[in-house]
C-alpha cells in the first residue's frame, strides 16, 4: 500500500505472441532459466506449479527444457479441489503427477490433498512452503479474473499461506466449460488456494493467459483498478510478475495500454 491507502502499482510488462503453443514456450523457457539460476546460486530451487487447462502446454514444454535437472527442484502446489479424489479426471495433484511430477522426474513435491483434513493440508503444506523462498510461482488469469482459486471478491489481505474458499458460480461454470465434469453440481464449491499475499512473496511469478475468453478478465485486471473484485489485478503490486498472452487474450487490452506495456518478442 501507498501513504493515501491505495496499492501500488510496478507496471509490470506484457509479452504478446501470435498463438497459445507460442506463447507457452516462451513462458516455459523463461521459467526454465529462472529454475536454471536459482539451482546455480543456491544448489535448488523451489517453485509453485499451476494446473488446469491454460496450462498444458506451458507444462509439457518446461518438463522437456534442456539442461534442468528437476532432481534439484522441490514443487509447491497452487490450488485443489476441497473433497475431490486424486483419481478423478479434474484431480489437479493427478494433473501434476501426470503431466509435470513424472515426466520432469520430481523427487520432492509437496501437494494439496482436499480429501481429508482442508485445514490441516493448509496448515502442513504452508508451514513446509514458508520454510524457504520461493524463486518462480506459475500462474495463470481465470475468465471471472481469479489467480489461483482466489474468485471475487478476493481475500488481499489474509497473510496465511493457503486459504479454504468458497469457489463462485463464474468459477465453477468455466471448470464445467473446459470439460473436466459432467454436470455443474458435480464441481466442487471449496478449494485450496495459495493466498494472494503469499503469491506476492515469490520471487518471480510467470503468468500464462491464453484465449479470447480470458480477454474481458485481462483487461479488467490490468487496465482497472487493483482491487478484490478482479483478483488477478494484484500481481501488478510484484515487480518481477512476467505476463505472457497470446492475441487472443490481449484483443481487449486498449491501444494506449498496448502502446505503454506490451512488449513485442
Amino acid at each position: 500500500m501507498i501513504p493515501d491507502g491505495t496499492m501500488a502499482d510496478a507496471h509490470p510488462t506484457i509479452r504478446v505472441y501470435p498463438d497459445r503453443p507460442t506463447a507457452a514456450a516462451a513462458a516455459a523457457e523463461h521459467a526454465a532459466a529462472i529454475i536454471r539460476e536459482a539451482i546455480n546460486e543456491r544448489g535448488e530451487a523451489r517453485i509453485i506449479a499451476a494446473t488446469g487447462a491454460s496450462q498444458i502446454e506451458f507444462v509439457d514444454a518446461i518438463t522437456k527444457a534442456p539442461d534442468l535437472d528437476w532432481s534439484k527442484v522441490e514443487m509447491f502446489h497452487l490450488d485443489e479441489y476441497v473433497a475431490l479424489p486424486m483419481d478423478h479426471p479434474a484431480s489437479f495433484r493427478r494433473y501434476l503427477v501426470d503431466r509435470l511430477i513424472t515426466p520432469a522426474g520430481i523427487q520432492r513435491y509437496h501437494l494439496l490433498d482436499g480429501e481429508s483434513d482442508p485445514q490441516e493440508t493448509c496448515r502442513i503444506v504452508g508451514e513446509a512452503l514458508q520454510s524457504g523462498p520461493i524463486d518462480v510461482t506459475f500462474a495463470g488469469i481465470g475468465e471471472n479474473g481469479h489467480i489461483a482459486f482466489n474468485d471475487p471478491p478476493a481475500d488481499f489481505e489474509a497473510t496465511d499461506p493457503y486459504l479454504v474458499v468458497d469457489l463462485d458460480e463464474a468459477c465453477r461454470r468455466q471448470q464445467l466449460g473446459e470439460g473436466w465434469f459432467p454436470t455443474f453440481e458435480d464441481v466442487p464449491k471449496q478449494a485450496i488456494t495459495l493466498s494472494a499475499q503469499q503469491l506476492l512473496k515469490s520471487k518471480s511469478v510467470i503468468t500464462l493467459v491464453p484465449d479470447v475468453r480470458k480477454a474481458a478478465a485481462a483487461k479488467a485486471c490490468l487496465e482497472g483498478p487493483i482491487s478484490p473484485v478482479a483478483p488477478a489485478s494484484i500481481l501488478r503490486q510484484h515487480a518481477g510478475n512476467h505476463f505472457y498472452f497470446d492475441e487472443g487474450a490481449a484483443s481487449l487490452l486498449s491501444d494506449e495500454y498496448r502502446s505503454s506495456h506490451v512488449v513485442t518478442p
